[in-house]
């Protein structure tokens, strides 16, 4: 792992960040997660504006402009000096007194990490992820607004943790009103028929990079995409089903709650829409 912090790079194993970095103390900060293929950042330009309206929403104001953390971005990726990778790019208020108030952090902090992307193991990817509808709910909008990529992620964690105890791979989390929002890190899709549908952001999910290219690659694939409200019964009934995300990719779903969806691998429309996908990447990459 290399890291960009202070304006200097370093080995993961050397970064530090104060203990009264509140980012640290009360996950007041964003970030962003990024993927590179083939030397080249994908859709780069797109995942720092994403982090420039999570930081309005916050009211924090990032001590680089969008020339300069794509820089930063750019900076460790080449450092790390690998083909493929996964960048994480963080926001935090920064240091100051204990206690939650924000205005005693005088100067936002930045720090980058870049490393090797390996999320679900090779496996997963070919035979489907095992789903389990957990208790925990998605936060609403009067709470927090789930576009924000915050560095609060507690209800993903626990979430995760409860499928994982349920002996599945992954978390289905629904919101007050009982439809999806969104697994505990992606987004969902089910195909049926021409349709593709995913679940709106005000239903509680992220507006995602990967969910955003899937849905200009359908059309090309004789597919009506449309975002809408579904309900476990939408994702039992589909022909296939699965879940994006920068970090993930494409992955199939074969399972919810121990009920098999679909036919089972091979995912016909997941290996189209991963070709499609392979190639946006050299087509919307900035290459490093």
């Amino acid at each position: 792992m290399k890291v960009w912090m202070d304006g200097k790079l370093m080995d993961g194993s050397e970064a530090r960040v104060p203990v009264t970095d509140h980012g640290l103390l009360y996950g007041d900060g964003v970030f962003e997660g990024i993927r590179a293929f083939g030397r080249r950042a994908f859709r780069l330009d797109d995942h720092l504006a994403r982090l420039e309206v999570s930081a309005r929403a916050i009211s924090l104001a990032p001590p680089l402009d969008a020339t300069g953390l794509r820089a930063v971005v750019l900076d460790t990726l080449r450092a790390l000096g690998r083909d493929d990778a996964y960048v994480r790019l963080v926001i935090t208020r920064g240091e100051g007194a204990l206690g939650v108030d924000p205005t005693s952090c005088p100067r936002p902090r930045v720090f980058c990490l870049a490393a090797e992307a390996a999320i679900f193991p090779a496996e997963l990817l070919a035979t489907g992820l095992a789903l389990a509808t957990v208790s925990w709910r998605r936060p609403g909008f009067d709470v927090i607004d789930p576009r924000v990529k915050s560095l609060n992620y507690l209800n993903n964690a626990l979430a995760k943790l409860e499928a994982r105890r349920q002996g599945a791979d992954e978390a289905l989390l629904l919101n007050a009103a009982g439809t999806i929002a969104e697994a505990s890190v992606a987004n969902v899709f089910a195909l049926r028929g021409r349709a593709l549908w995913t679940p709106p952001p005000t239903d509680g999910c992220l507006e995602g990079i990967t969910r955003r290219t899937v849905l200009e690659l359908a059309p090309g694939l004789g597919l009506e995409p449309a975002e809408r409200s579904l309900s476990r019964t939408d994702l039992l009934a589909a022909d296939e089903v699965f879940l994006t995300g920068t970090g993930a990719g494409i992955v199939p779903v074969r399972a919810l709650d121990g009920q098999a969806i679909g036919a089972g691998p091979p995912y016909a429309f997941v290996e189209r829409l991963r070709a499609g996908y392979a190639e946006r990447t050299k087509a919307l990459g900035v290459p490093f």
